[in-house]
């Protein structure tokens, strides 16, 4: 992203959520100061995103943008989440909640590769 200002969400996916500690999990990668915003989109409004700031035209499971070095938004796609999750062999809140520490990672400058899979897999975890 090039600026600190993100997009106008506009109307958020329908739906129950899975229940996870979303607040506690951030403190403890993140800590408490940091400001997080959580959306669950549609598949179109994900896709709609992703292209403007990445250039895919597609949907995709999630999509983290830092705003500052203590703030950022994070994104799902939860119908893409539910869809992606028995390729991971996993169940849809797992996965969600894989996904969320996922962005969290990203939030805090990891990047893909054997350093972040470590802290994913530590995470995962302590969180289980």
């Amino acid at each position: 992203m090039q600026d600190t200002e993100f997009c106008t969400i506009g109307k958020p996916t329908k739906g129950k959520l899975p229940r996870l500690p979303f607040v506690y999990i951030k403190n403890e990668i993140l800590g408490e100061k940091y400001e997080l915003g959580v959306s669950f989109l549609s598949p179109k409004k994900q896709k709609e995103i992703n292209q403007q700031h990445r250039g895919i035209n597609k949907t995709t499971n999630i999509l983290s943008f830092p705003l500052t070095k203590k703030s950022g938004e994070i994104t799902f796609d939860l119908s893409k989440v539910k869809k992606d999750a028995p390729l991971f062999q996993m169940s849809y809140t797992q996965f969600l909640k894989y996904l969320f520490i996922h962005g969290l990672l990203h939030l805090k400058g990891y990047d893909h590769g054997a350093i972040m899979d470590k802290q994913e897999q530590k995470f995962l975890k302590m969180f289980s």
